[in-house]
């Protein structure tokens, strides 16, 4: 990935970056907004008091239910090892839930499985049908946007929120950590049950039946009524990544995958080749900012690593073409058409912008995360 012009004094952010701007002292406002977030969930002694407290109310939740907590899993490394740590050290009644979106890798699946058995964790999974699934991503390609794979996160949020439902469960868990993951920028990726709907309905041959879209209605439903909170614990952890890596290989034979978000074959072709040769976008640069911002790499060994092709699967373009039936002229027909973004689209934007006042409310409740009120809510 080529940087253009100024870079962040702090983390390896350019002016490729959407929304990016820089202080008097060259410090994006980006870093400036995870110190933000430092400062309002801290870590340490004071992070760990504040997480045994909210433990302690996840449990008093759950008296008298069979799970005090629903957590979502991927097989990836955060999900896998917060599962062991709320179980293992908190001893938190778990029920892991999983969307099997049908492109799961081999690892993932396996992953999954070892750690949940290992630890005695019930699994909620939803699968959607392939064949729609398919015709879904089908229709985002023909759209012309970047969003392909938001059906994934949309997905999973649902299956977290109908298994809060289904269980009586009023807490959340979520692997996110914005210190080893960053926040990345509203103009990188959008989603929305809204924006699936109408690229759906305009490019698609199949209509939505089992795909557990997240409408407004019932997002508002078990947020406000529901009461669901979303706790994300590694906000409260010192979490080193590398060690929690050699942790779950050591004692549940869990496997690595490659990188953030290569854990599901479709998700790793996004990030490795449709980003990346579609959008010239390498999302490598908020992990690897991550990693300046803590002091864990210096910004010149990162922009060495961002001059490195993304690692990419053998045959994996191939997988995708094949499966999702583009032959290689459509495909590459498909990756050169004119870019078009969601706003071209209906969503549900100027809803949740008219709404910010509200989602504050619930950020502030802890019924959604403040990440999502920042991005989602701001004009």
């Amino acid at each position: 990935m080529k940087t253009v012009g100024q870079i962040c004094t702090l983390c390896i952010y350019d002016e490729t970056v959407p929304n990016v701007s820089f202080d008097h002292e060259g410090v994006c406002n980006y870093c400036r907004q995870i110190e933000g977030l430092e400062r309002e969930y801290p870590t340490g002694a004071e992070g760990a008091a504040r997480l045994q407290t909210i433990v302690d109310e996840i449990k008093a939740a759950g008296k008298g239910r069979k799970y005090d907590a629903v957590i979502g899993v991927s097989g990836g490394c955060d999900s896998s090892f917060l599962v062991h740590e709320m179980r293992q050290k908190y001893g938190l009644r778990l029920l892991a839930a999983h969307y099997d979106n049908t492109w799961n890798s081999t690892i993932a699946t396996e992953n999954i499985h070892n750690v949940l058995d290992a630890l005695d964790v019930d699994l909620f999974t939803i699968v959607v049908d392939n064949k729609e699934y398919d015709d879904i991503y089908r229709s985002f390609f023909k759209a012309g946007v970047k969003d392909v794979d938001c059906p994934t996160d949309i997905g999973l949020a649902t299956t977290l929120y109908r298994a809060a439902e289904k269980f009586g469960i009023k807490y959340m868990i979520e692997g996110h950590s914005f210190r080893t993951e960053g926040v990345a920028p509203l103009g990188w990726a959008y989603m929305d049950g809204k924006y699936i709907e109408t690229v759906q309905k305009e490019f698609g041959t199949m209509p939505l039946k089992t795909f557990p879209n997240l409408w407004l209605k019932d997002q508002l439903r078990w947020m406000i009524f529901g009461g669901i909170k979303k706790i994300r614990p590694l906000y409260y952890i010192d979490y080193d990544k590398e060690a929690a890596k050699t942790l779950l290989a050591e004692t549940y034979g869990w496997q690595w995958y490659g990188g953030h978000h290569l854990e599901n074959r479709f998700t790793a072709f996004v990030h490795s080749y449709f980003f990346p040769r579609r959008w010239d976008t390498d999302f490598r640069i908020a992990g690897y900012s991550a990693y300046c911002r803590n002091g864990w790499m210096s910004r010149e060994d990162a922009l060495e690593l961002m001059k490195q092709p993304p690692f990419i699967e053998d045959d994996l373009v191939d997988l995708v073409k094949k499966r999702l039936g583009f032959s290689d002229t459509e495909f590459e027909h498909l990756m050169n058409l004119p870019r078009k973004t969601y706003k071209d689209y209906r969503t549900y934007k100027k809803t949740f912008e008219r709404l910010r006042p509200l989602f504050w409310l619930l950020y502030r409740m802890d019924l959604v995360p403040k990440s999502f009120y920042i991005k989602y809510t701001a004009k």
